[in-house]
């Protein structure tokens, strides 16, 4: 079934405390979706982030982040009041999250309402840690030892308590009791936050798209707790991290420095962690994009240590096996891969294998060198197309920066050669989007805004600046959201 949706991240989502959060503007937001006729809201990751504030780099695969949890809803549970929220120093513009701001202003907040809540002597909080105690005893846990050295990766704790020594676990877990169960805390009021804004979203026709990294974090408790599942030597540092090659984003590569896969041992355990990921991801989405699918195939591995990803090689992924497993223990899944950048013939025969949709970004078609699989006569209807993505330029700047002669391609596929205004262009692209077959149709908020790169989220391989636009309260203008519902009606995605 046609349909469409909005690319809004939770952090951008309008606060009064710093970062957008799981409160009454998500709510709102999602009242918007519905009066423009939009069937879907994607997200980026949710978990806890860790350096360079990237939800790509989270301190744990199963946790959410502690940054969104409504400082509204603690204030009417009595945990904190209105005047100790307002007295914290959050932000300097409120266009932007100040993340170091978040950090110090937040975490106080957040211990104050724990020590009030009584969580400790309520039966539904250990209901909650009993049901997760698959990752939630080993995140809190991680997480307080993390405190305790003032924020080191693991990777540099003493080893006793880095390489998990019994008597280490047990002393460090005996002291740190208070420390854990606040962080168990955090993740019981954020479940519970986080299922009623689903719950209101699905109430009103929305389904969510979550978004998970192929790879974990270096510095996480799933890399601490688990060892066995990545690439690491016998003192826990890793033989190979996770990049890719040279591409249009950076001449270097990227390297993200993930651990990877120690995919053997995956095999040997039926994939196991896995299945668990795959149903926490179930429980909070309704469909799951998964990044960087081309991984399953094939990864791109570079040495540890390396300054840049130039000398990384491809090594074969799991490939079709993972999918069918997870197809065993799920039935059919909601999965979108996200297939962007250099793919091979056997990326895309295990695209075509698993059956689900891939992703098409309109900022890519339009290149003079080839003719692009990204042109809307190329797609099929099993895919799901964007103007761009998290990772992209907002359209406006986009248009503003292409090359004259690519410029040309896209206006004249628009029929629009006597154009010239960036803010039109957004606007024909957009509809270009929604007019094409592609099942789903995901426009970013900000090209909706017709917003500059002020608004972009993120520039690959570039540190700083990223992850931080917000949108400014009563953005989407009555008029605004009978446009973008006269569109999708046009074009039969109600």
């Amino acid at each position: 079934m046609r349909g469409s949706g909005v690319l809004l991240p939770i952090s951008s989502l309008p606060s009064d405390y710093g970062i957008g959060a799981l409160d009454r503007q998500a709510y709102l937001f999602i009242d918007i979706l519905k009066a423009a006729g939009q069937r879907y809201w994607q997200i980026l990751p949710i978990g806890p982030t860790s350096y360079g504030d990237s939800p790509y780099q989270s301190f744990s695969t199963f946790a959410g982040n502690p940054f969104f949890i409504s400082l509204e809803a603690l204030i009417e549970q009595g945990y904190l009041t209105k005047e100790e929220c307002m007295a914290v120093d959050f932000e300097e513009n409120p266009g932007y999250v100040e993340y170091e701001k978040i950090y110090y202003g937040r975490f106080p907040l957040l211990r104050k309402a724990y020590q009030r809540s009584g969580m400790q002597g309520k039966p539904e909080f250990h209901h909650f840690i009993e049901q997760n105690a698959g990752w939630l005893t080993d995140y809190a846990f991680f997480m307080a030892i993390k405190d305790e050295y003032k924020g080191l990766s693991f990777t540099e704790w003493d080893d006793d308590i880095r390489m998990r020594e019994p008597e280490a676990m047990e002393e460090y877990r005996e002291r740190l009791q208070d420390d854990i169960y606040f962080y168990m805390y955090l993740q019981y009021e954020f479940d519970r936050q986080w299922k009623n804004i689903k719950d209101y979203a699905n109430k009103n026709g929305i389904q969510i798209i979550g978004d998970i990294p192929i790879y974990v974090a270096l510095d996480s408790a799933d890399t601490w707790a688990n060892p066995e599942l990545f690439q690491l030597t016998e003192d826990l540092e890793p033989v190979a991290v996770a990049g890719c090659p040279p591409d249009g984003f950076s001449a270097d590569g990227q390297l993200w420095g993930n651990p990877l896969y120690q995919w053997d041992y995956h095999k040997e355990t039926s994939y196991a962690w896995w299945i668990k990921r795959i149903q926490n991801c179930i429980k909070w989405y309704d469909l799951i994009r998964i990044d960087h699918f081309r991984g399953f195939d094939e990864y791109y591995s570079v040495p540890f240590g390396h300054k840049d990803a130039v000398n990384g090689h491809w090594e074969r992924g799991p490939g079709i096996e993972i999918f069918q497993t997870l197809k065993e223990n799920f039935g059919e899944m909601n999965i979108i891969a996200e297939d962007l950048g250099f793919l091979t013939d056997s990326v895309r025969k295990l695209l075509a294998d698993t059956e689900f949709p891939g992703m098409k970004v309109l900022q890519f078609a339009f290149d003079t060198r080839e003719e692009s699989d990204y042109m809307p006569h190329n797609y099929e209807r099993n895919c799901v197309v964007y103007t761009g993505t998290h990772d992209n330029e907002t359209t406006k700047g986009w248009f503003g920066n292409l090359p004259e002669w690519d410029k040309k391609v896209a206006l004249k596929y628009m029929d629009m050669l006597d154009e010239t205004e960036d803010e039109r262009l957004t606007w024909h692209l957009i509809c270009v989007a929604m007019q094409s077959v592609a099942d789903l149709c995901i426009i970013p908020a900000w090209d909706y805004l017709l917003l500059g790169n002020e608004a972009r989220m993120n520039k690959p391989s570039v540190l700083g600046d990223n992850w931080k636009w917000r949108l400014s309260e009563n953005a989407f203008p009555e008029e605004l959201i009978q446009r973008i519902w006269d569109i999708t009606k046009i074009y039969s995605r109600l």
